[in-house]
């Protein structure tokens, strides 16, 4: 089924703040210029600007044009799974280096998150991800073998496409994952891959992803660079909280043209 009207407006505009074509502090298009570019009544644009204002995308009004107040674009669950979903989503272009895949024991740590014995097989993987060329945040993840065994297909390039949309086309249920978030020290390795100092400060993401039914397959330790991705937890009354990642631009982005 086709997106409602008002939630393409949504995300069209979403886009386009987010890849710098609305500038923060700039005014948004008319109503009635939206209302004519997307052949909506209005009703579906007042919705859409509606949603940007819930997500403090937006503000102002009153009889005037919206101003962008922040670039920081939430995105939905299926896009802070896969990197690479997510930057295309908002007109960047994902990169990736696959700087190991391996297969060996399971330590305890890994063990305990996939609820398998220490020692049992599983497959690590590391890659360097980039946005736009830029370094940006260190994938550590580990799958349990029967999924990992996947990744070495001979068909399947690590480099070129997202794992999450291959390992979906095999068939694995990756629909349910924890998130645990907090600040860690950028250690030698983080600091030459990332291009920082030692000890600079990263965002880490810790994540179980598995099935509908609970069985866990994936465990992985993401390690971000805050002066590029930030994250936002939106929540309200009487819903569950929504987590998001979010590009955040440099001056020196502002001046970049940005791939459509």
């Amino acid at each position: 089924m086709d997106e409602p009207l008002y939630q393409r407006i949504a995300d069209d505009l979403r886009r386009r703040i987010a890849r710098g074509d609305l500038p923060v502090g700039s005014a948004l298009p008319s109503e009635s210029q939206l209302c004519e570019q997307w052949a909506a009544s209005r009703g579906p644009v007042r919705q859409a600007l509606s949603a940007l204002r819930a997500e403090g995308l937006i503000g102002g009004g009153r009889g005037r044009s919206p101003v962008v107040r922040t670039s920081q674009v939430p995105q939905p669950f299926e896009t802070l799974l896969s990197f690479s979903h997510w930057a295309r989503s908002l007109g960047r272009t994902p990169g990736q280096r696959t700087l190991e895949i391996a297969r060996r024991p399971a330590r305890q740590e890994v063990a305990d998150a996939l609820e398998i014995d220490e020692g049992d097989p599983i497959v690590d993987l590391v890659r360097l991800r980039l946005l736009d060329g830029r370094p940006t945040m260190i994938e550590r993840t580990t799958f349990v073998e029967s999924v990992g065994r996947l990744l070495f297909d001979f068909a399947f390039d690590p480099d070129s496409r997202s794992i999450y949309a291959y390992l979906a086309d095999q068939g694995v249920d990756l629909s349910v994952a924890r998130h645990v978030f907090d600040a860690v020290a950028a250690d030698p390795t983080d600091a030459s891959l990332l291009e920082v100092p030692e000890g600079a400060p990263l965002l880490r993401e810790r994540r179980r992803a598995g099935s509908a039914s609970g069985e866990p397959f994936e465990y992985s330790d993401d390690r971000y660079r805050p002066d590029i991705v930030t994250f936002t937890i939106e929540n309200a009354e009487q819903a569950h909280p929504s987590v998001g990642r979010a590009w955040r631009p440099t001056p020196a982005d502002s001046t970049q043209t940005h791939p459509k």
